[in-house]
C-alpha cells in the first residue's frame, strides 16, 4: 500500500469515538512491513515501533508520537415506531452543519444509508425559525416503515458518520470528513516509515490513539505505557485563511504554508527548539503560532504522564473542522513527517530536555 493509497483507506474507514476496531486493523495492515514491533492495547491503541539495532532496548530514550485515529460521530439513542433513529453525538458537533447531511449508519449487516432532517422550512413556526434545533428536534430517516424493520439492520448504540468521501481540490488541496485526526495519524506512520533505512539511537513508537474527542482518553493510557522521555502529538489545528477567520485571535496559519509548530506552556521549549532548527537545516516549510493554555490535543496527555514528559505539538492546516468537508494541504502532511522522521533520527541519551 503506497502512502496516499494508506491516507485514503483511512479517511474511507469509519472511527468514531468507541467504535475504532476496523481503522485499527488497517493501521496495523500498513505499519506491519516497517515496523519492528506491533501491539494493540486493552484500550484500542495501536503501538507501531522502531528499535536502535533493530531490538528492544529498555536503555534507550523512547520517542512517542501519537496521533488520534477517532472521529467525531453519532450514535443511535432511540428507534421511534415508525422506524425513524434519534441519535446522539459523540464529540464535539455543530448542529448547523448537521441537518441536512447524508450519514451511515454502521449496523450489524454493515452500512445504512440514512439522511438527518426536521420538517421542512414551510411547516416551521416562525419561533421554531429561529432557533437551532437540538439533537432530540431531528431524526434519521433510513426509509424503515416500523421500528421492527430498522432493528433488523441497525441497533440501538450503533455508531454514526457522515458519509465518507475524499475529494481533491485545486492547488495540492483534499476534503474529506475525519481529516480531523487521519491526517495526523497518516503522519506519525509515514514518519515511522521514512525511518526504516537510517540508523536510530533511541527507540521511536508511532501510536495510533483512540477516544481522543471525548477527553484524550487514548494518549491517557498509551503514554503511561510507554513511558518516554519525549513525545510529538500531530493534529489538525484551524487555518485562518478564510473569509471570517480572526487573525487576531488565531495567528496566520495557512493551508500549504507548511506543518505549525506550537509554543506556550503545553510545549518544551527544547523540542520547539530542536524542531525549529531542523526545520530550517532541512528547509522545510512550517509555521509557528503560540496557544497560551493547555490544549486541546494528545499533547496535553501525554506532557503530564507520570512524571512528566517532553512534548511538542505540531499541527496540520484544516479548514472548517468537524465538518463533512474539512481541507487540508497534502504538502503539509508530507512536511511534517519528513520533520517528525529527522527529529527522531538525532533523539541521542544525551539529549537534555530540561527547560
Amino acid at each position: 500500500m503506497t502512502p496516499h493509497d494508506f491516507l485514503l483507506k483511512l479517511l474511507a474507514t469509519p472511527s468514531p469515538s468507541g467504535f475504532e476496531q476496523a481503522i485499527q486493523g488497517v493501521v496495523r495492515d500498513h505499519a506491519r512491513a516497517f515496523a519492528h514491533e506491533l501491539t494493540t492495547d486493552v484500550h484500542g491503541n495501536v503501538f507501531a515501533a522502531r528499535f536502535a539495532g533493530g531490538q528492544s532496548e529498555t536503555v534507550s530514550p523512547r520517542v512517542m508520537l501519537a496521533g488520534h485515529c477517532d472521529q467525531i460521530g453519532l450514535m443511535v439513542q432511540h428507534i421511534d415506531a415508525e422506524g425513524f433513529l434519534y441519535v446522539q453525538p459523540i464529540g464535539g458537533w455543530d448542529m448547523q452543519i448537521l441537518l441536512g447531511q447524508h450519514l451511515t449508519v454502521w449496523g450489524r449487516t454493515g452500512p445504512v444509508r440514512g439522511v438527518v432532517a426536521r420538517k421542512a422550512i414551510h411547516l416551521l413556526t416562525p419561533e421554531e425559525r429561529g432557533k437551532v434545533p437540538g439533537f432530540t428536534d431531528v431524526w434519521v430517516d433510513i426509509g424503515c416503515r416500523t421500528a421492527d424493520e430498522a432493528l433488523q439492520v441497525v441497533r440501538h448504540g450503533d455508531g454514526v458518520t457522515f458519509e465518507l468521501g475524499y475529494r481533491e481540490l485545486r492547488n495540492g488541496l483534499a476534503a474529506s470528513p475525519a481529516m480531523d485526526d487521519k491526517v495526523g495519524l497518516w503522519v506519525c506512520l509515514e514518519a515511522l516509515r521514512l525511518l526504516q533505512d537510517r540508523p536510530l539511537s533511541a527507540a521511536v513508537y508511532a501510536v495510533s490513539t483512540v477516544a481522543e474527542e471525548i477527553g484524550l482518553r487514548g494518549a491517557t493510557t498509551a503514554t503511561y505505557a510507554v513511558n518516554p522521555s519525549v513525545g510529538i502529538a500531530v493534529d489538525v489545528c484551524h487555518a485562518t485563511d478564510t473569509p471570517s477567520s480572526d487573525k487576531k485571535v488565531g495567528g496566520e496559519t495557512k493551508c500549504g504554508g507548511g506543518p505549525v509548530l506550537f509554543r506556550g506552556p503545553n510545549v518544551n521549549p527544547r523540542v520547539f527548539d530542536r524542531l525549529e532548527a531542523l526545520a530550517a537545516q532541512h528547509r522545510i516549510p512550517v509555521q509557528v503560532r503560540g496557544v497560551p493554555r493547555a490544549t486541546g490535543t494528545d499533547g496535553n496527555a501525554m506532557q503530564i504522564s507520570r512524571q512528566g514528559v517532553a512534548v511538542g505539538i505540531v499541527g496540520i492546516p484544516n479548514r472548517y473542522m468537524h465538518s463533512p468537508v474539512e481541507v487540508v494541504h497534502l504538502d503539509d502532511l508530507s512536511n511534517a513527517a519528513k520533520l517528525l522522521a529527522e527529529f527522531c533520527a538525532s533523539v541521542t541519551a544525551q539529549d537534555d530536555w530540561v527547560p
